[in-house]
């Protein structure tokens, strides 16, 4: 019976990103996936939100950047019916890069090849049970069962996660009678897009361009005037369960189109067909003892754009501190603190995606009153930032423990531009090697004679930076900061909490 560091059951986006970090932090992860190959049935069309910035931070954006086919799409996006434009904001909260999860999985199976990581594919966990030492798990595998163990076991088996059932980890919620239908089609050279986008079949009829609510449901639209490659986008109100590995026919997308609109498109040659279903679930507790879920296992959002990015920032939050408990240098409760703040996440998100249900599914004047007032709000500046903040996932503020709190602590650190005796780097440079960071920015000798006692486990760097927020920044594996001095604070404060900051995250000295 093999033991294992942790065992992360799914290669799916949020399971890989896991296994990549474990690693990072010197973890020996195995992954398991019950499909012998990768997935090609089309699922997410993209990646977006604040994974972006997540991944950047690791050096590793340019590597999703550079599978990407086409142009960069404007950003704009979807929002139970209108739309958050954010193509007038400078810095703008939310982007999206147009990654099919095919390709998203093979650049993260690259990289956690790259990093030794051991993934089994055809190999489909069967049972799962631990004690007060370890946990184990049965496997079926190609060539009959076995079975594994390891201190740890996370679930990141989508939706119907068997780890979070067999763990015994309740999933309430709500499900959504309604189907969704995307695809991305040619149409032929008689089609016309004219140059407000709307797409017309001569003899046949004319499709608007954005949202077209019938009694039948709704019809989205995106197309561009010289391009024949066109999005097609159907909600109907529908109780049938449909499998997510049966992949959709193209004729399935003209079926809906025909019952929304009335009309048949005479679309061929695919490139993305997908259909999905709306559950607004979260689990009531994402680790169990020596069990954690993650991504959907952990949580499902009725709305579109958010399940990869929630999923994997699940993913980087646990990482770390599961490295550092395995490590032997982690204070008590530091596991715990994942659920408190990634579960905090995923009400944050749950709570916006269930909203959109709300603007979404009105049908009558009233709701067509509050989508126009709702649209209009998004006019300013402020409302739309916070906005695309909000369904980025950029506005998440971790709870921090101290009752005087800089208002950095538990924030996603911003990326200072830095100064520094080696030459000019920044705080997303630091953070390539996801290890914790005390960032000295006012040559504090006393904090960074305070750190010195982690030095094993937080590097300490001193730098100048323009227009400091603080005078120390304690940064951790994940980003986001765990501690900050104010400027020009005292020692006789400093120092101290520093002090006690460290013990409270990365253990005592």
């Amino acid at each position: 019976m093999d033991n294992w560091d942790v065992i992360v059951v799914g290669a799916g986006p949020t399971g890989l990103m896991l296994a990549a970090e474990l690693r990072l932090g010197g973890v020996r992860p195995l992954v398991l996936e019950r499909k012998s190959e990768r997935r090609d049935t089309p699922k997410a069309g993209g990646l977006g939100g604040q994974v972006l910035e997540l991944l950047r931070y690791r050096g590793l954006l340019d590597r999703f950047v550079n599978a990407c086919k086409g142009p960069m799409p404007e950003p704009k996006f979807p929002f139970g019916g209108v739309h958050l434009d954010l193509t007038g904001l400078q810095d703008g909260p939310m982007h999206a890069l147009p990654l099919p999860q095919a390709k998203l999985e093979k650049v993260l199976d690259e990289r956690v090849e790259e990093l030794g990581v051991e993934v089994r594919r055809g190999h489909e966990v069967t049972g799962v049970s631990q004690d007060d030492d370890a946990a184990t798990v049965d496997v079926q595998g190609p060539d009959g069962t076995y079975r594994l163990t390891a201190r740890y076991v996370v679930g990141a088996d989508g939706a119907r996660s068997p780890i979070r059932e067999s763990a015994g980890i309740a999933f309430p919620g709500t499900a959504y009678p309604e189907v969704n239908r995307l695809a991305q089609v040619t149409v032929p050279d008689t089609a016309v897009v004219h140059a407000n986008g709307d797409l017309e079949f001569p003899g046949l009829g004319t499709i608007a361009a954005g949202f077209t609510r019938t009694d039948r449901g709704l019809m989205g639209l995106a197309a561009s005037p010289g391009n024949q490659v066109v999005s097609l986008y159907t909600t109907e109100d529908e109780l049938t369960e449909y499998d997510d590995d049966v992949p959709m026919a193209l004729e399935e997308v003209q079926d809906s189109v025909e019952r929304v609109l009335g009309l048949r498109p005479p679309v061929h040659t695919p490139l993305r067909l997908s259909r999905f279903t709306f559950k607004a679930r979260q689990a009531e507790r994402y680790r169990k003892g020596r069990i954690m879920i993650a991504g959907d296992a952990a949580h499902q959002f009725p709305a579109t754009g958010v399940a990869i990015n929630a999923g994997m920032l699940d993913a980087v939050n646990l990482a770390w501190k599961l490295a550092a408990v395995l490590g032997g240098r982690a204070p008590e409760g530091l596991l715990e603190t994942y659920h408190d703040e990634r579960h905090l996440a995923g009400a944050r998100t749950l709570l916006h995606t269930q909203a959109q249900v709300a603007l979404r599914r009105g049908h009558d004047e009233a709701a067509d009153a509050l989508r126009a007032v709702f649209q209009e709000l998004l006019a300013d500046e402020p409302a739309l930032r916070r906005m695309g903040a909000l369904l980025a996932g950029a506005d998440v503020r971790y709870p921090v423990p101290g009752a005087d709190r800089h208002p950095l602590t538990g924030a996603f650190s911003p990326d200072l531009p830095l100064r520094t005796a080696a030459g000019a780097t920044s705080v997303a440079e630091l953070m390539h090697a996801a290890r914790p960071v005390l960032l000295d920015l006012a040559g504090r000798s006393d904090l960074v004679e305070a750190a010195g006692k982690w030095a094993d486990r937080v590097d300490v760097v001193t730098a100048e930076s323009d227009g400091r927020p603080a005078d120390a920044l304690l940064i951790r594996p994940d980003a986001h900061i765990a501690w900050a001095a104010t400027v020009n604070e005292s020692a006789d404060t400093a120092a101290p909490s520093l002090e006690q900051a460290l013990t409270d995250w990365f253990g005592a000295p």
